[in-house]
């Protein structure tokens, strides 16, 4: 049981250590790009440019017209929820799904707080035919991604699965 504990402890450390990185890594890129860009520029990136935009709504701009602190306060809480869950899951995820945990917690925060500090979230990847978006909405996309590859093509997890007819503490040999 302690062994458990302490690999649910390291995976948990795991789960925090990439968020807050992609966190960080998130939040660089936008003051790089908000200095870079705040004049109005843009820089073509082939299928991307790099064009900066404000968005006071979520995704697609849904919820712009509604005051600052109900998108907070729903976002805020949306993103507490799947911290917690991913709190909870990392234990027993396969490695993908915990970074793709890790990477959905990374993307929610870091846009929860660009637009507390700013009342906006800065979008600047821009394709002219989809919505313009940001590197955290990319960190969600494909965590969600990762999750999902993780659930159809569940491998090994981090959790032997219990044999229900085995008698307890006896342990089966692995089959060769």
């Amino acid at each position: 049981m302690a062994k458990k504990a302490r690999s649910a402890a390291r995976r948990r450390t795991i789960l925090v250590s990439v968020a807050v990185g992609l966190a960080a890594i998130a939040w660089v890129v936008k003051i790089a790009v908000e200095a870079a860009l705040s004049d109005g520029g843009t820089v073509d990136l082939g299928l991307l440019q790099l064009r900066l935009f404000y968005n006071t709504g979520v995704s697609f701009s849904f919820g712009s017209n509604l005051p600052l602190w109900v998108v907070v306060t729903v976002t805020g809480a949306i993103t507490l929820a799947i911290a917690v869950y991913a709190w909870i899951a990392a234990a027993d995820v396969t490695m993908l799904g915990l970074i793709g945990l890790a990477a959905v917690v990374a993307g929610a925060a870091t846009n929860l707080v660009n637009r507390t500090v700013d009342g906006a979230v800065a979008d600047y990847f821009h394709t002219g035919w989809f919505a313009t978006f940001n590197l955290p909405d990319t960190y969600i996309t494909l965590g969600v991604v990762c999750i999902g590859l993780s659930v159809l093509f569940p491998g090994r997890s981090n959790a032997p699965a219990a044999d229900a007819s085995a008698e307890p503490g006896v342990v089966e040999p692995k089959e060769r």
